[in-house]
């Protein structure tokens, strides 16, 4: 997969949106594929927590060494099984599930990781997204782009409907399930006159869940 040739920001990308996720005083938190640690950098200097990160891309890794408290370098499936039992407040998958071949594995297994009253919070992209889903539906195409919701490294393909039940099958609660940002354009709502405006999550590029689980 072509992870060298990302256009410039996509390991540096701060993801304000999803810092409201964050539980209330997290004293650990794990950011998976956390790029350069600039995000990850962000939620430690705004919690004081121990933040770890995990990344793909070792020259990314190497610099968010520097930033974080303890950082993996490689694939995230490599690692779960060496992260400490029910430590984590809280653990971010920003855009990183539908890179997997298997999330569904992951998420199985480092729900295992969090805290009794740790959260999984994770964004994953909306293939519905009407800039996407109106290039299927009219033009007949399947297109991959360098990012995005078509980025062509994705390996698999979520609706909202199908994360939740992703979640839920693995025996997540989950607590917020939403989109966001949406999209300014008007033909989300253009698209949606002729079906009474009952496919309005055409509006939104990707997901924010928050899931707990209840380790025993």
């Amino acid at each position: 997969m072509d992870y060298e040739n990302k256009p410039s920001g996509y390991y540096d990308n701060i993801r304000d949106e999803m810092i409201q996720y964050l539980p209330e005083n997290p004293k650990t938190i794990i950011d998976v594929g956390c790029g350069n640690g600039a995000f990850a950098e962000v939620l430690k200097n705004t919690t004081g927590a121990e933040v770890w990160g995990i990344e793909y891309m070792d020259k990314e890794a190497q610099v968010a060494k520097s930033k974080l408290h303890k950082v993996y370098s490689g694939r995230c499936e490599d690692y779960i099984d060496e992260l400490p039992d029910k430590y984590f407040d809280a653990i971010y998958f920003n855009d990183v599930l539908e890179h997997l071949v298997d999330p569904y594995l992951v998420l199985d297994k480092i729900k295992h990781k969090l805290t009794a009253n740790g959260v999984l919070i994770s964004s994953i992209p909306n293939v519905r997204y009407h800039n996407t889903f109106m290039k299927v539906l009219v033009q007949k195409d399947w297109k991959y782009e360098d990012f995005g919701v078509m980025d062509r490294t994705h390996l698999r393909f979520f609706t909202k409907k199908s994360i939740q039940r992703m979640y839920e099958d693995l025996g997540y609660e989950v607590l917020v399930h939403t989109g966001i940002n949406r999209s300014r354009s008007i033909k989300p709502y253009l698209y949606n006159i002729p079906v009474l405006f009952t496919q309005l999550d055409i509006r939104y590029p990707q997901y924010a869940t928050v899931a707990k689980f209840e380790n025993t």
